[in-house]
């Protein structure tokens, strides 16, 4: 007898279509599995037969075939487990054909017959869905995860036996999976990092306002307890909250990364992702034999930090540098390309020599020219061409620290000639300048689209400059030998600029600005 059930393949963040077709034939017993399938699939032989003898259920004792069409498409993962088992009770009685029809499912399989959950369910839910499925079976862990699909009923079961109870009774109260898709959309709210904690870099500040607004990459460079870590953790608190679409999209790739936990629910707070710096280029940008997303993907509509830039090898940051332009990154294998979506804001942090001292007014550097010259080639000129805003940061003087400890005492300190830290703005403040920022850039550019990612094509239709902005541009295009992409990028910055002070054209004083945050078009 020859039984069909169906389930799915991930591809990216994306599901395939996977028919499994079970042929019990005349023969010694034994269970065969073809289609392309890799270890995980195969070895998938030994659990479903232990998880159906667990359960009551017979094991067919006869020659079984099982298919896992197409037959080119490569499957990988313990996710075909309980399609299998599945197939099995249909095609050797067990359980009545109409049951299964119009129903998917993915689970692994344990040797008691429990279920077990798996990684990328809403990505197959999402198949599910646009395939026309009735109902999809999965984990009772992963339930709440199917259940943000909506148009598709999804049943969540601990165990073979409850599958089993549910597709005979298709009519019951859906009890396993009852408000498993509302209890926990909300992540938890990590602890507050405020920008009134940083002390002094007034310019670091507000190139980290800049990069909010407008979506701009940012290098933060010098030396050792400058502040360049603070600011950097800081920013994911100023970025406007996740719309409903992009939760569900970051929410997606954390799933098909396997790093979704039942208990964060729908992301709702912005990514901050910190790789180390002996990172590797598959971690970074993805890869595999079966691609998977990496660090860029993973930080989707969030913070990229890269801290001691310069320590990362050359071969895997000039990776990055096709992401960081178009926002998304495709994985090339012989049989099939992948993308993952990687809109980030790049935020890294460098010191200024090996030693970390070049250029402090305190303490001398030890490290000579060649030195330098060869810790700062490890970032190409293209790399850096791509970020919009590249700051040199000091250290905090003493009086700045030591400020907030003054201001205890009353009038004392002040009274001394010392300055308090007391009108660094929060985080709140800047965050409202952001928003309203933000507010003016979907209203007026392509697409509601952030500054950064204005189409060069349209960059004319959208800015608009006075005629000394104009002048100072132009001049500065010439005397700093800045490159087309660089000097549109200068726009950008520019316009965003413009639109946190609330003024529709871009002003000499907005290019000037702008042009602070180019350090290192002269060399470094």
């Amino acid at each position: 007898m020859l039984a069909r059930c169906k389930t799915a393949s991930l591809r990216g963040l994306d599901a395939r279509p996977v028919l499994v077709e079970v042929d019990l034939a005349p023969g010694l017993p034994g269970l065969q599995l073809v289609g392309l399938a890799d270890a995980a699939v195969q070895e998938a032989r030994e659990r479903v037969r232990s998880a159906l003898r667990h359960s009551g259920l017979k094991v067919p004792l006869t020659r079984v075939v099982v298919n896992l069409a197409p037959a080119d498409l490569r499957k990988e993962g313990p996710g075909f487990d309980l399609p299998i088992a599945l197939g099995l009770l249909l095609a050797s009685g067990q359980l009545g054909e109409a049951c299964c029809d119009g129903v998917w499912s993915a689970a692994e399989l344990g040797l008691d017959g429990a279920l077990r959950p798996i990684r990328g369910v809403l990505a197959i839910a999402i198949a599910a869905r646009q395939h026309g499925a009735r109902a999809l079976v999965v984990p009772e862990a992963n339930a709440w995860e199917a259940a943000l699909v909506e148009g598709l009923q999804v049943w969540g079961a601990s165990d073979l036996g409850q599958v089993l109870w549910r597709l005979q009774h298709p009519k019951a109260p859906n009890q396993a999976c009852k408000g498993s898709s509302t209890r926990q959309l909300a992540s938890p709210e990590p602890a507050a990092k405020d920008l009134a904690d940083v002390k002094g870099q007034a310019h670091g500040r507000r190139a980290l306002e800049i990069a909010a607004a407008g979506g701009h990459h940012l290098l933060l460079c010098g030396p050792p307890g400058s502040g360049k870590t603070m600011l950097a953790q800081r920013l994911t608190r100023l970025l406007p909250p996740l719309d409903p679409t992009e939760a569900l999209e970051l929410t997606a790739i954390h799933s098909v990364a396997g790093l979704l936990d039942s208990s964060q629910g729908l992301l709702q707070t912005r990514p901050f992702r910190s790789p180390h710096h002996s990172c590797s280029a598959p971690g970074l940008i993805g890869g595999g034999a079966q691609p998977r997303p990496g660090e860029l993907a993973l930080a989707h509509h969030g913070v990229l930090f890269l801290d001691e830039l310069a320590e990362f090898r050359r071969a895997v940051l000039d990776q990055l540098r096709q992401p960081l332009e178009d926002g998304e990154v495709w994985i090339h294998r012989a049989r099939q390309r992948t993308r993952f979506p990687c809109r980030i804001t790049l935020v890294a942090a460098a010191n200024p020599c090996p030693c970390g001292w070049f250029g402090d007014p305190e303490r001398s550097c030890t490290c000579g020219e060649g030195q330098r010259r060869r810790y700062w080639g490890r970032l190409s000129g293209p790399l850096l061409d791509r970020i919009d805003l590249q700051v040199v940061m000091r250290r905090p003087s003493s009086e700045a620290l030591t400020a907030p400890f003054r201001s205890q005492g009353g009038t004392e300190g002040l009274a001394a000639g010392k300055t308090t830290d007391a009108k660094a703005e929060s985080t709140a403040v800047v965050r409202a300048r952001v928003q309203r920022a933000r507010l003016q850039m979907s209203s007026r550019n392509p697409l509601g689209c952030t500054n950064s990612r204005i189409p060069g094509g349209q960059l004319e239709q959208v800015v608009q400059l006075d005629s000394e902005a104009l002048n100072l541009w132009e001049g500065a295009l010439q005397q700093r030998q800045l490159s087309a992409r660089a000097g549109a990028r200068l726009l950008r910055v520019a316009q965003t600029i413009s639109d946190l002070a609330e003024q529709e054209r871009i002003s000499a004083e907005a290019i000037a600005e702008a042009l602070t945050y180019r350090s290192f078009d002269q060399g470094h």
